[in-house]
Parts: C-alpha cells; sequence; structure tokens
C-alpha cells in the first residue's frame, strides 16, 4: 500500500512573519528540492555546453582580444584554487578592485564558487569609505588590477584587515612594484595551481556577493546577495531580456557595483556572446559605439550619462549603426524621452528604462515597451508618453504604494506614494546595521522612492522622499521637470530642487548645463515646460551652471545644490 500523508498529518508551520507574507507548509514534494540554487549552476552549465562561445575584451594596452567559455572557466578553477591555497575558506570576504575586465569576469564566479563572499568594491568611493567597508565586511584578502595600486596603496594603512593583496597584471612580478604589503601574483599563482577544481554544492541561501550603497549621507551600508536572490534573479532578468546565444551582451555599467546590473550573470545564462570593454571614460565613448558595431552588440546596460554622448557619436557618424536588435537597459536615472525617441528613430535601438537600486540586487521593473492587452488602444504619442514609466514589476516582486501612515494607495496614476518592495531578490535587512527597523515596513524594503501606479499596473516614479518639492502645500515632480527641460536642443543636463521659501514653503530651482556654454532665458524654460506643468509649478529660477553635480553612482547630487543654494530665498 502507498504511503500517503494527509494533509492533516502536518501541522501548518507559520512563522512570526506579518499577516500578508505567512509560510504555511502543505505536503511533501518529490522534487529535488535539496539541489541548491547557487551561481556555479550557471557557469557549469554553459562553460559546458556552449565552450565555443566567446569573450571578447579590452586589454590593457586598450586593444582588443578574445578567448572563450571554456577558457574563461578553465582559469575560475585555477583561481578558485589559488584562493584556496591562499587560505579563503566559505564565508570568508574576498575584495576586488577592477574595472570591466576579463579578470573581473572570472572572479564573479571563482570567489563565490569557493563559497566565499566577492566584495565588490566601488572605486568612485573615497579612500576613507573603501577602508571602512574592507573592515566593516572583514576582508582579508582583495584582488587589485595593476592600474589601480595607487588606489591599493592609499587604501592599506585604512584596512589593516586585509593580509593578502594579490596583483593582477600580464606584466611578470619583478616588473611590479608597489609598497602594498603581502604582496602576491595572480597569474604566477593560477600558473602553479591545479587547473580542475571541485566546485562545492554551496547552501543557497549563503552570501555570493557583497555590495555597500553609496549615499550622501552616513557610512556605506552592507547589502549581501545570496546565492538564492542572484540565481532568481538572473532567470527574470534573462526571460525578460530574451538573451539566449545569438546575442552578444556588452557589460557597460561598472561591474564593481551592483553585479553590473546582473548581466554578466544574465548574459552566462543565455549563453550568449560578452563584451568586456575594460577601463573607459566619457571622452572615450567613440570606442564603446565601435565596439557595438564591430561585435554586433544586442544587449547593454548604462544610464542616460552614457546613452546621451553614445548618440551625440552616432550622429557624427556617415552611416548610422543599425542597432534594430540592440535592447539597452537604462537605469540610474529616467532617460529623457527625447533620448529615448532619438536613438530608435537613428538606429532603430530600444532604450529600456528600469528601476532598481543596490538594495533590490537591482532589477525590479523595467518597461521592455506597451504590453499587447492595451497597445491597440493608445496612439503613437500615447506608446512613447508610456516609456517615461519605470515599467511593471519583475516577476516574483511585490510592490506597494504607501501614504505617510503606511496606508496602501490606489493604482490609479494619481495617488503618490512611497515605493515599498518585496521579492526573493530584495533584501530584509541590511549587515551589520542597528537601525534596520526603520527601513522596512510589514516585511517591505523602504525605497524612498515617491511613485504613482497606473491602473494598467505601471509603476512611474516622480521624485526621491528627500527631494520631492512642497510649494503651497502641493507636490512638484523635480524628476519630470528635469527631464522636461532636457528635451531643449542646448541642454545638456539639468536638475531641479527645491529651495526653502518664505511665502511657499519650497519653491522649484532650475540648474541647466548647456552644449554652448550661453544661458537659456527664463522664458524659454517656461514655454518648454508649460503643456506638462501647471503655472504656479514653475520654477522661478533658471541658474546655468558648468556641470551638474553627481554622486558616485552618476545620480545627480541634489544635497551639494541644497547645501550651495539653499538660502537663495532667505
Amino acid at each position: 500500500m502507498t504511503d500517503v500523508m494527509n494533509h492533516s498529518d502536518t501541522e501548518a508551520d507559520v512563522h512570526d512573519r506579518p499577516a500578508d507574507a505567512r509560510i504555511v507548509t502543505g505536503r511533501p514534494s518529490t522534487h529535488g528540492d535539496s539541489y541548491q540554487l547557487n551561481t556555479t549552476t550557471l557557469i557549469r552549465h554553459s562553460a559546458r555546453t556552449y565552450p565555443e562561445q566567446e569573450i571578447v575584451y579590452r586589454t590593457a594596452d586598450g586593444g582588443w582580444d578574445r578567448y572563450t567559455y571554456a577558457d574563461s572557466y578553465s582559469r575560475m578553477q585555477r583561481i578558485a584554487n589559488v584562493l584556496t591555497e591562499l587560505g579563503v575558506t566559505p564565508g570568508d570576504v574576498v575584495g576586488v578592485l577592477d574595472w570591466n575586465s576579463r579578470r573581473h569576469f572570472e572572479l564573479y564566479w571563482a570567489i563565490p564558487g569557493t563559497a566565499a563572499v566577492m566584495l565588490q568594491m566601488n572605486l568612485r568611493l573615497s579612500t576613507e569609505d573603501l577602508g571602512f567597508v574592507a573592515t566593516h565586511s572583514e576582508a582579508h584578502t582583495v584582488l587589485v588590477d595593476e592600474s589601480l595600486l595607487g588606489v591599493a596603496e592609499a587604501l592599506a594603512p585604512h584596512a589593516p584587515g586585509v593580509r593578502n593583496w594579490v596583483v593582477m597584471s600580464d606584466r611578470p612580478a619583478e616588473e611590479i612594484d608597489t609598497s602594498l604589503p603581502n604582496v602576491h601574483h595572480l597569474e604566477d599563482l593560477m600558473a602553479a595551481a591545479s587547473p580542475e577544481f571541485d566546485w562545492p554544492m554551496i547552501d543557497e541561501k549563503s552570501a555570493y556577493s557583497a555590495c555597500y550603497t553609496t549615499g550622501t549621507t552616513g557610512r556605506p551600508k552592507g547589502i549581501y546577495y545570496s546565492h538564492r536572490g542572484m540565481y532568481l534573479h538572473t532567470l527574470s532578468q534573462s526571460a525578460h531580456l530574451g538573451i539566449n546565444d545569438t546575442d552578444t551582451v556588452m557589460i557597460t555599467t561598472p561591474m564593481f557595483h551592483a553585479q553590473s546590473w546582473g548581466l554578466p550573470q544574465s548574459a552566462v545564462y543565455g549563453a550568449a556572446k560578452i563584451v568586456l570593454p575594460g577601463r573607459y571614460a566619457v571622452e572615450e565613448i567613440a570606442t564603446l559605439v565601435d565596439v557595438m558595431i564591430t561585435e554586433d552588440v544586442t544587449v547593454t546596460n548604462g544610464a542616460p550619462a552614457i546613452f546621451s554622448p553614445m548618440l551625440d557619436h552616432i550622429k557624427t557618424l556617415d552611416v548610422p549603426p543599425d542597432f534594430r536588435r540592440a535592447r539597452l537597459l537604462s537605469g540610474a536615472s529616467e532617460p529623457a524621452l527625447s533620448l529615448m525617441r532619438e536613438f530608435y528613430e537613428i538606429t532603430g535601438a530600444d532604450i529600456i528604462h528600469g528601476y532598481g537600486a543596490t538594495e533590490t540586487t537591482p532589477l525590479a521593473t523595467s518597461n521592455r515597451g506597451v504590453k499587447s492587452t492595451i497597445a491597440a488602444s493608445l496612439s503613437e504619442e500615447q506608446r512613447w508618453d508610456l516609456k517615461r514609466r519605470q515599467g511593471l514589476p519583475a516577476t516574483g516582486i511585490d510592490i506597494r504604494i504607501v501614504d505617510a501612515d503606511g496606508n496602501d494607495l490606489p493604482h490609479d496614476g494619481v495617488s503618490q506614494g512611497e515605493v515599498l518592495l518585496r521579492g526573493p531578490w530584495i533584501i530584509e535587512s541590511y549587515y551589520h546595521l542597528d537601525d534596520n527597523a526603520d527601513r522596512f515596513l510589514d516585511g517591505y524594503w523602504r525605497s524612498g522612492d515617491v511613485g504613482v501606479i497606473d491602473e494598467n499596473g505601471y509603476l512611474k516614479l516622480t521624485d526621491r522622499l528627500k527631494d520631492i518639492i512642497k510649494s503651497g502645500g502641493e507636490w512638484i515632480s523635480s524628476i519630470d521637470m528635469e527631464n522636461a527641460i532636457v528635451a531643449h536642443p542646448r541642454v545638456v543636463e539639468a536638475a531641479v530642487i527645491g529651495v526653502s521659501h518664505p511665502q511657499w514653503q519650497e519653491r522649484p530651482v532650475a540648474f541647466v548645463a548647456t552644449s554652448d556654454g550661453e544661458d537659456i532665458g527664463i522664458d524659454e524654460i517656461h514655454a518648454l515646460l508649460g503643456d506638462r506643468f501647471a503655472k504656479w509649478q514653475l520654477p522661478d529660477t533658471v541658474l546655468l551652471v558648468d556641470a551638474i553635480p553627481r554622486t558616485s553612482v552618476g545620480k545627480i547630487n541634489k544635497r551639494a545644490l541644497r547645501d550651495d543654494y539653499g538660502d537663495l530665498y532667505a
């Protein structure tokens, strides 16, 4: 007789969680639930199934080279053996100071594959903050690209817990001069290491990597991503972007922050050809465009600060590139509608507006386009306007919009409230932080963003809680105003902040940087905004600046603007 367990034979296992997040245990399955979801599975599968797939990478001299998934996987195994020989054990933290290089890509898999934690060290942080990150995370080994030895040498006194410094270079060890203590040479260690590594089956709840937030106030806060969260994030993002082995994925967003938005993992999952552009500056945007053309890049990530100069370069070409297959994932700040339209009209590329944060791994929502169920009811202009929204929630993510008291607001496209997020790759706490409670509500992470959700489920951010402008008791969205101003043909970038006002509480002040360095009259700005904003919402002051200040991750630094201009109406 078959042994069958009735539902009544098992007590419901209800954990101490919010009422809408209770976990109830039902009948046991016969699936392989003991098989852990960890990132090693992703690279093992693609390396053995698509060993011939190419990875193109920038070399130290600025040239290009290529190798295969099989070549890369072989090096990953040697690196894993090197780390073990250096005393790295499961749960240890290993830092990386590097650009978007082939070695950095290999470390994305080798470090977590040993059950250690890959610490992403943001090169845009101050030395003091980097030292805090290294110490707070208890990193004892750091791998550093030769070009960043100056950064590492400045960091070393602030990171006394680091006992191994591993230099990554194509040059032999005897040619490298550094003051770092206890220095090793990665390529020398790899040459002596075994070419095979017995990857452990890692508990999926173990930390895969650590990334520290880069806010404008306070010390960076630690986010530790699990193997399970990364695995599920990869499945969701890969499906949404439709990545497969016919694609070429260029990893443009820095790999030292938020896993380059998870694109390296998604590219590997889809067995796509990969392009690693190494180190680049905005002045070298032409290099990125050139490699997109020569390698037929179909997926990449970036911000308006990258895509805008890309478009400027493309306009100088005799023949515009054919990017009709290209999906350009855009984050950091909302891309202007004019940028998205022009990119599409000239190249055929689709800029996909996304939303997320370090705390969300980061994909939370994205706007791949108009839902087929409503497309027929919208005009072409309405479809383009819809692309301004941050999009629909990724499968598996729950989103709420709440008022100041935590009450849910209707999804009517008008009611503005704080955006709350919950899901398998959304954090439930910060690492070793005392005031976690204020940053979460009913199991949801409080984003600090203000937004609306329309009747079709699209999220639209209107501002940050700390940035939204309150004038005469009403709210004004600085984000919408900034993107409207950028549509002016002479405006390169714009920012809008609320400044204290003796009569109206706050009034909007606009800052613009122009292509010719010449001022723009306030009447021109008002005419540009007139169709979308009420007269009382229009900025009273427009100031010309050389450049808009930005944070270490490229977002507009409104705190700096408020510090400099907060007494404008005093």
